[in-house]
């Protein structure tokens, strides 16, 4: 099971994508990841069929264009460096991005049943959240949370924990309806940094569990980690290595939400963090870079 829904870099890719999760790859029904890494110069030409999706560059800018509509992102040069501006593209759109120094950008997307307009979203306008305290603080961009931006089904966020930090904890589950609880189907995409300098090796830790799941994956660069079910959580942030990763979900729900419920065995932690300063070093970057 592990293996299935461990995903280490390199692994799936598909049509020109060094990553592609589509709902069939990952045995669902809404949600979908793909990442583009593009030379200086190149261009990629896709049509979003029946999802709609957010361009989000990972590292570098390009300029998107949406059944003829065109936003120039600035990006950033890592997804440490600062938090980016994204563009919008419907469902039924002819969608293509070009990088004129190449980069890499990722494409959420999640089916969906209204057409909405193209659009361009603003780093200044991202809400940027500073959730836990301790040595659980992580900064979470909700740049297509609920509240963040309007899509139909989509939801995404990136978190960012520093080096030494545990993240999405305490473990929680959104695979039941609820009055406190979604369906949510869930991807984690990872990126890692280092503290150390080049020529080190980037490493981290995630886990899910249910009844017939059972994931503990070491997660390296470009991983990513799939969560049909169960609870999932804590990702660990190996000391020396900060940790990125982009959530992507989206589910039957009539509306957008993230509702979630803890594993009973560990909500108390968070009556824990009261009066607990959060790390000094969150957050990270706001959309002027490092901070």
């Amino acid at each position: 099971m592990s293996r299935a829904l461990h995903l280490p870099a390199g692994s799936a890719g598909a049509d020109g994508f060094s990553l592609a999760i589509t709902p069939r790859d990952a045995g669902w029904t809404y949600s979908s990841l793909r990442v583009l890494e593009l030379a200086a110069g190149e261009t990629a030409r896709f049509t979003t069929g029946d999802s709609e999706c957010v361009v989000l560059p990972l590292a570098g800018a390009c300029r998107v264009t949406v059944d003829g509509q065109s936003f120039e992102l600035a990006g950033r040069t890592d997804v440490f460096a600062r938090v980016s501006d994204f563009a919008y593209a419907p469902r039924d759109a002819e969608v293509s991005v070009h990088s004129a120094r190449g980069g890499r950008f990722a494409l959420p997307a999640a089916r969906c049943e209204r057409r909405l307009e193209p659009a361009y979203g603003p780093a200044e306008r991202v809400p940027v959240e500073i959730r836990g305290a301790g040595n659980a603080t992580r900064q979470v961009n909700n740049f297509a949370s609920p509240e963040g931006f309007g899509c139909d089904r989509l939801v995404a966020v990136e978190v960012l924990t520093p080096d030494g930090n545990w993240s999405s904890y305490p473990p929680h589950k959104h695979d039941e309806r609820g009055d406190d609880e979604a369906v949510l189907e869930e991807i984690y995409y990872f990126e890692l940094g280092s503290t150390g300098g080049p020529g080190t090796a980037p490493l981290g830790y995630q886990r899910v569990y249910a009844d017939g799941v059972d994931v503990l994956e070491e997660v390296r660069h470009g991983d990513a980690v799939l969560v049909p079910r169960g609870y999932h959580g804590p990702s660990m942030a190996a000391p020396g290595y900060p940790m990125y990763y982009l959530n992507v979900l989206a589910g039957p729900h009539p509306e957008r939400t993230m509702a979630c419920r803890d594993d009973p065995a560990h909500h108390w932690v968070r009556a824990s963090w009261e009066g607990t300063a959060t790390d000094p070093r969150v957050p990270l970057c706001d959309a002027e870079g490092r901070r």
